[in-house]
């Protein structure tokens, strides 16, 4: 449980390096213990890496990680890594080719599509790979991003009255760069794609409450931000 530690640190700093280093260790520590072996012979994507810290993480472990992103924004000790850019909604996933691991993480709120990336996102998993999915649901305390809780007075007049109220600077604004996610349709939508099963399911800051995942509406709030280990099937598996 990381909550905590994060909580501490953004109260003091805000979201600075250091909060989301803490975030990705403990995710790479958790897809660990989910059984998928890191190293060299883990070819990994960080998928919408923004400053690339999950894969600078991942880099750490031995993997040898690309990212990609829709502007390269890499810290400058990994600014020479192999970069792809790309637009989720956009662009076709596939040209980015296969990975044994993919991340996307804090990536699916801020899609438009989000479902045409998910029924394609097995056209990068190599047989038998992972995708770690992680994002921030609308219900949870966090949904809104910095205009939470104001969220919860709807996506179309929650900012508004954030605005209104605070008059601070804000850089998400509902439908055009944060949309509405739900935990149940993200399931369901993954459940649908014959080529991909979930395989882990839990709160990301404290995954010991992974139970909270299987309790319909309850999982919307309680459930900061959803972590989700999605396995490609083989193809036998599919038939």
């Amino acid at each position: 449980m990381i909550i905590h530690k994060l909580l501490a640190q953004h109260f003091k700093h805000r979201d600075d390096p250091t909060f989301y280093s803490f975030q990705a260790e403990d995710a790479v520590a958790w897809i660990e213990r989910c059984g998928v072996s890191l190293g060299p012979k883990t070819r990994a994507l960080d998928l919408g890496c923004g400053h690339g810290i999950f894969g600078a993480a991942l880099m750490k472990k031995g993997c040898p990680v690309t990212f990609a992103d829709e502007d390269q924004g890499l810290l400058p000790e990994i600014s020479n890594a192999l970069f792809r850019r790309i637009n989720l909604d956009r662009d076709e996933v596939a040209t980015l080719g296969e990975y044994d691991l993919v991340i996307c993480s804090n990536v699916l709120e801020h899609l438009a599509k989000p479902k045409q990336f998910l029924d394609s996102v097995h056209k990068i998993l190599s047989p038998g790979g992972r995708l770690y999915l992680s994002w921030t649901n609308w219900l949870s305390p966090w949904g809104g991003h910095e205009f939470s809780p104001f969220h919860y007075l709807g996506a179309r007049r929650g900012h508004l009255v954030y605005d209104k109220l605070l008059k601070r600077k804000r850089i998400h604004t509902p439908f055009e760069n944060l949309y509405p996610t739900y935990i149940g349709t993200v399931l369901a939508m993954i459940r649908q794609n014959p080529k991909l099963t979930i395989l882990r399911a839990a709160p990301r800051y404290y995954t010991e409450f992974a139970f909270l995942v299987r309790i319909p509406v309850l999982r919307e709030f309680l459930t900061w931000n959803c972590a989700l280990l999605v396995g490609r099937k083989s193809p036998g598996a599919m038939l």
